[in-house]
């Protein structure tokens, strides 16, 4: 599916495999543009697949008058729900009231009301959050969410769990969405409209030469060495935006980012309806509990300062402990360490406008087109999961004055790979897989559907039993399956397997992972030893 011999000069030699830079591909290759990606490790394996997990508008920054950002993730929350509802679904959030909620010292909305109501002394009053929830509720256009309601927590199954405290709470809507899977799905489709997508490549150096962008590219596998020309470079490098700018492109700027650590934990389930929870501290900051993977509960997040980007990032045990504090003070049973099965950290490159604080930091994006070398490059610094769509779209609105033509936008609803089906379809498709293949349980044919929506069929093929598919790894990872995510999904290591095209190693013990490494490892020494025949 490549466009180009390899001495051809391309248009957009992109860097970075995260949402950005496979969205920005993904938009430009339909657009017409020769593109080519180069992701140093596996594709999502950094900020992209360590995220909430929600596609939402952000509630909370409404308090620092966000309102435009707010919106425009609001919006983008049903265009991406219809294009993906095998790796989207709405969720039902609720937000439990207490007089004892109170703002962030330093969010505009806070100190306002600190001048006009002083009495109030930082607290949250009612009528603030339900104008908020109204906001939320009307400033995206909403069509198929459900809104606002108000709802008891007195024998109900939603106010079971928590404190008694707690006796009434309001009810809003957002979505999931399967992070990573959404970028390995952006990649694909580029991939298919002719894109070049590489892992486990990094960009060791790129300079201008007669203005055009020469970019020496290092396979990390095997230390091969090969270089590309492209007429603009989009640096789409997340926590190392800023290292790309310094020291591969080595051009100077006085744009950077601020490195913000958002920690989760996952725990033993620890309620049973599949609501999520919008918990508010008194310190202001605010967390979510959702349900997770069927058997868990995912708590998050936290917002830490990150001072080194090589630095991996971790939840430390600082910030586990802040997580099971804040969900205690809402729970009638504490959650504890013991509770704790995994957790995962990423770090946000946000853009740094100089906020006093790492929560006050901007969650909008910034494009800044640089043309100090000589050829054009654009540095892509900040944004969110949910706007990631218009961030391409905004993005190709700076690349399109540096050629003569190209394509309008036309990424707006159309489905990624998988999900042509209705939003509403799942159980129709999972009730279709299953009759189709009779050896899948329920809970199996459940989690095919949510990874791969209608690609389900492809993936199990001709199999007639179970045993068609091949050795059972654990946790029903079949080799059928493995051979669709080393094939079609660009999967390389077990890790790509179990912690990013999918959570399975949540259910899946050492020794299995192990075995299924041995096989990757069995698997592409066969390939090797047959391309070099």
């Amino acid at each position: 599916m490549d466009q180009r011999a390899d001495h051809d000069i391309l248009d957009l030699f992109v860097i970075g495999g995260g949402i950005n830079g496979c969205g920005i591909a993904r938009d430009a290759v339909g657009r017409g543009f020769t593109v080519e990606l180069a992701e140093m490790n596996d594709l999502a394996s950094a900020t992209s697949s360590a995220s909430t997990k929600l596609f939402h508008g952000g509630l909370r920054y409404l308090e620092y008058w966000e309102v435009r950002l707010v919106r425009e993730a609001l919006v983008e929350r049903e265009t991406l729900l219809k294009a993906m509802p095998h790796i989207s679904w709405p969720m039902r959030f609720v937000l439990p009231f207490h007089p004892d909620m109170r703002f962030e010292g330093d969010t505009p909305t806070s100190k306002l009301l600190n001048v006009v109501m002083p009495w109030m002394k930082g607290r949250r009053p009612a009528w603030l959050i339900r104008l908020g929830l109204f906001m939320y509720d009307n400033l995206g256009g909403r069509q198929i969410l459900k809104g606002t309601t108000s709802i008891s927590l007195r024998g109900t199954p939603e106010g079971n769990p928590l404190q008694d405290r707690f006796e009434k709470a309001y009810e809003y809507s957002d979505c999931w969405i399967e992070d990573s899977r959404l970028v390995v799905l952006n990649a694909r489709d580029a991939q298919a409209r002719g894109a070049r997508i590489n892992v486990r490549t990094k960009v060791i150096a790129a300079e201008q030469v007669n203005g055009v962008w020469q970019v020496t590219l290092e396979d990390r596998d095997n230390g091969q060495t090969r270089q590309v020309r492209a007429k603009m470079l989009v640096n789409a490098g997340g926590p190392w935006v800023e290292n790309v700018i310094r020291n591969t492109v080595r051009i100077n700027s006085s744009e950077g980012v601020r490195l913000v650590r958002g920690s989760h934990i996952v725990t033993r389930k620890l309620y049973d309806h599949d609501k999520c929870y919008f918990f508010q501290g008194e310190d202001g900051r605010i967390i979510f509990t959702i349900p997770y993977e069927n058997d868990f509960t995912l708590i998050g997040t936290t917002d830490a300062e990150h001072t080194d980007v090589s630095e991996k990032p971790v939840c430390t045990p600082e910030e586990r402990d802040y997580l099971l504090n804040f969900a205690s003070n809402y729970f009638k049973n504490p959650v504890t360490v013991d509770d704790v099965v995994w957790t995962y950290s990423g770090v946000r490159p946000l853009y740094d406008d100089g906020a006093s604080s790492a929560t006050a930091a901007t969650r909008d994006y910034v494009l800044k087109v640089d043309q100090s070398a000589g050829a054009p490059i654009l540095n892509v610094f900040g944004g969110k999961i949910t706007t990631y769509r218009k961030l391409a779209e905004s993005a190709l609105e700076k690349i399109v004055p540096f050629f003569e033509e190209a394509r309008d936008p036309w990424t707006a609803g159309v489905a990624l790979p998988g999900g042509d089906f209705a939003v509403d379809g799942v159980d129709a498709l999972r009730e279709k897989l299953c009759a189709q293949y009779s050896f899948l349980s329920e809970r199996w044919a459940a989690r095919l559907i949510k990874a791969y929506g209608t690609e389900s069929f492809d993936v199990l093929g001709e199999a007639k039993t179970a045993e068609d598919l091949g050795q059972n790894f654990g946790a029903d990872l079949t080799a059928r399956e493995a051979n669709w995510l080393v094939e079609r999904e660009f999967a390389r290591k077990a890790d790509d397997i179990v912690w990013r095209r999918s959570k399975l190693g949540l259910r899946m013990s050492d020794e299995e992972i192990a075995s299924l490494e041995q096989w990757l490892a069995d698997r592409a020494a066969e390939q090797e030893q047959h391309n070099a025949v």
